[in-house]
């Protein structure tokens, strides 16, 4: 299990901070981990998963 960094997120999925948040908010991109009280990470597998998902509906 690995889990991405804010920086490391941004390189894969490409899009901002404040849209991933949005997305989160709306349910439609994997849910961050409250690593700390100023550290998150996404569960890489998650990440992909929902890339496999975008890529499946073009």
């Amino acid at each position: 299990m690995r889990i991405l960094s804010k920086r490391q997120l941004k390189e894969l999925v490409l899009y901002s901070p404040q849209h991933i948040a949005r997305l989160e908010k709306a349910g439609k991109f994997p849910k961050r981990i409250q690593l700390g009280s100023n550290r998150v990470g996404w569960l890489e597998s998650e990440v992909h998963e929902w890339l496999q998902k975008k890529l499946a509906a073009r």
